[in-house]
């Protein structure tokens, strides 16, 4: 397995994405922190783990607050002793346009969408330091790549976490470090659900050679890629799940 004897932390994982990376860790052997603030959902999700005969346990976290960062990361450690894998997943949509957006919803996203990533991926590494090593995986956007109706604060915060990915990986990767990020395409997820009414999807569908949305677990398998071995020479690399969309140009029917 993959994962064997590896310890891993993936935020936001009490549905969607997340859900199904820490599932993923789980199956091909990782013991896995379901971090969320969502508890009930990130209990069952640490619950499921347990019943496949994993390891796991679920932890609440706000990721835009530095000290329960700090004691996510040290419940880890304190529970299974070393952190290999951090997949940095926790997020928050919003879709408005800039002329609407307010300064509370603008200083709300960017902090859970982009300063949670720094302070997870900050504290994450320090223990990271301590052990030799380790791999980080952060969820971008295509939004973070190119401008799109209503994206101004989510588009900015997920466009921060590619640089920031860059950044880090280019900081750490002599430290045995390897910081990757994976940029997803629209995806079926409750999210998404919420915030992609009959207009965005048609926008979308227009763009997608592919013709679809993605499932959740299809942008799953792609960070458990860079989380892995298999991925041991890539560094600060943003890998699009996208369907297509980074690709296209003119499509006709």
């Amino acid at each position: 397995m993959r994962f064997a004897n590896k310890v891993a932390i993936v935020t936001g994982s009490a549905q969607g994405i997340g859900r199904e990376v820490a599932l993923g860790l789980s199956r091909e052997g990782a013991s896995v922190v379901v971090a969320d603030v969502a508890m009930p959902a990130a209990e069952a999700c640490a619950e499921a783990i347990l019943a496949a005969g994993g390891r796991a346990f679920a932890y609440r976290v706000d990721v835009s607050d530095a000290v329960q960062v700090d004691g996510m990361v040290a419940a880890a450690v304190g529970r299974f002793e070393r952190i290999d894998i951090l997949v940095n997943n926790a997020g928050i949509g919003h879709a408005k346009p800039v002329l609407e957006t307010t300064l509370e919803e603008w200083n709300r996203v960017l902090a859970i969408n982009l300063t949670g990533q720094f302070l997870c991926a900050q504290a994450v590494a320090r223990v990271m330091l301590r052990q030799g090593g380790g791999r980080i995986v952060n969820v971008a956007s295509i939004s973070g790549e190119r401008g799109g109706t209503g994206r101004a604060a989510y588009g900015a915060a997920k466009a921060g976490v590619i640089l920031l990915t860059k950044v880090m990986a280019v900081e750490l990767a002599d430290k045995g470090i390897a910081v990757n990020a994976i940029s997803p395409g629209p995806t079926e997820t409750e999210q998404v659900r919420q915030f992609h009414d009959t207009a965005t999807r048609a926008g979308y569908y227009r763009l997608l050679p592919m013709k679809r949305y993605a499932a959740p677990r299809e942008i799953a398998e792609a960070a458990l890629f860079l989380a892995s071995e298999e991925a041991s020479f890539v560094c600060g690399h943003v890998l699009n799940v996208d369907g297509g969309f980074g690709a296209a140009g003119l499509i006709t029917e």
